[in-house]
């Protein structure tokens, strides 16, 4: 019967095609911002929030001019909140509250949080041998996604949305989702990869960097350096304003009346896709196939020459784009790849990766021009914060299968203070509107 629904829907398929195909002269026409964006790239209007804030642009003499990125979390710049945490202090806990509560805690605050995400970091009696070892997958933020949606099943108050309930549940989850993402490439590592199986449980006296490494890892083991570079990648990954893909997600399914964990999982979805939180992995792919074609990555001129390959569609996935370059918003740079990057020196050098490095800095330096030189853009090209995130978790021993679920580990506590907020300040379904353009039969 499969086999005869694929031919059907390959057949059918031609079909849809036709009919469903619109002119893209229609949506100049009726003025349409596809992808909710202007044709500056540029956002359409869609709410407000007091959550957080990215610049990349300034009025200077009336004239809009691009400047170096900002981002902002409840009214900080996430450079100082990262630069105030000392020495080998994770941050994660901290910047979680702020973004859930609006204001960064005191000193007793912050360790009664740090305790509640750490006690709450448990998961219901044989969850993990009924719903996460149960046909594992390769595909881990689908089966992280299963796993939230089949919590509600063991929550009493699933469906009560108001904002007390919510807030417990969504710091549930935000303590929870770590153990999900582990848990769930363990078995997959076990029945698809013939590995050995590994549930550690969580420490609740160690940070959510310190739990996920000591998790995954048989040993437990782990560097001082490498807990504060995951720390300082996941309070970078945390938040990104209301227009991201999966906040907006958030956004709109709260707004239809449902519950915590089918909203998370909506957002789940959305990050999975390789246009939102896939991004590293591409980079990833792209830089593997670079190191087999290019015999040495610190000759820039040979680099360059592959480089515009890439750019010109002429191999790796013949889609044209240097993965890890530009973003939606930032133009001149991306304020997370700036932090990042000078924790990524730090590890490359504990690990004896400095040659890799030169590599990422070499593009850095040359992809930019290249694009300028061979694309039509409108606006300037750095590199994003994917660039190199995928480098920092494959330094980490982070299996890619993970990747992306390092984000939503991060991006949850986004996605919950929008909740909130939405709860809060609205009470109107998110309803935009489409013009039907069909021919009356």
């Amino acid at each position: 019967m499969t086999d005869k629904l694929c031919r059907y829907a390959a057949d059918k398929a031609l079909l849809c095609r036709k009919n469903d195909d619109i002119s893209p002269r229609l949506y100049e026409e009726y003025g349409v911002k596809r992808g909710l964006r202007d044709e500056n790239g540029n956002g359409v209007l869609a709410g407000l929030t007091n959550i957080s804030k990215i610049v990349s642009s300034k009025i200077l003499d009336g004239k809009k001019v691009s400047c170096d990125g900002e981002l902002w979390y409840r009214g900080y710049r996430v450079e100082e909140l990262i630069g105030g945490l000392s020495g080998e202090e994770m941050g994660y806990e901290k910047m979680a509250y702020l973004l859930l509560m609006g204001e960064l805690p005191d000193k007793q605050e912050a360790a009664a949080f740090k305790r509640l995400i750490g006690e709450c970091g448990t998961l219901p009696t044989n969850f993990t041998r009924d719903v996460i070892m149960k046909a594992p997958s390769r595909d881990i933020m689908n089966s992280v996604t299963r796993s939230i949606l089949t919590l509600a099943s063991y929550d009493e108050t699933a469906t009560d949305t108001s904002v007390p309930n919510s807030l417990r549940q969504c710091i549930q989850l935000i303590s929870e989702l770590p153990l999900l993402a582990v848990y769930a490439y363990h078995a997959y590592n076990y029945s698809e990869n013939m590995g050995s199986m590994i549930i550690h449980r969580p420490d609740p006296s160690l940070s959510v960097a310190e739990n996920f490494l000591a998790m995954l890892r048989p040993d437990r083991h782990y560097t001082a350096t490498e807990a504060k570079v995951l720390d300082t990648a996941l309070i970078l990954h945390m938040e990104h304003g209301g227009g991201n893909n999966s906040t907006f997600t958030t956004r709109v399914v709260t707004s239809s009346g449902s519950d915590t964990y089918s909203t998370m999982a909506a957002a789940m979805s959305s990050l999975k896709g390789p246009k939102h939180g896939g991004a590293n992995i591409k980079v990833m792919e792209m830089m593997e196939d670079i190191r087999l074609h290019v015999s040495d990555c610190a000759d820039k001129e040979e680099l360059a020459a592959y480089l515009t390959k890439i750019i010109n569609k002429e191999t790796f996935d013949r889609k044209g784009l240097v993965y890890g370059m530009g973003h939606a918003v930032y133009s001149l740079s991306d304020p997370r790849e700036r932090v990042l990057k000078g924790y990524v020196e730090q590890l490359a050098a504990e690990k004896g990766r400095e040659k890799d490095l030169v590599l990422y800095r070499n593009i850095e330096e040359l992809a930019p021009k290249l694009i300028a030189q061979y694309r039509h853009i409108y606006k300037g090209v750095s590199p994003n914060v994917d660039f190199y995130s995928g480098f920092v978790y494959d330094m980490l021993g982070i299996p890619q299968e993970l990747y992306t679920a390092m984000f939503a580990i991060a991006r949850i506590v986004g996605w919950s203070a929008h909740r909130i907020e939405e709860l809060l300040c609205m009470d109107k379904i998110i309803r935009p509107a489409y013009m039907s353009i069909m021919e009356e039969r």
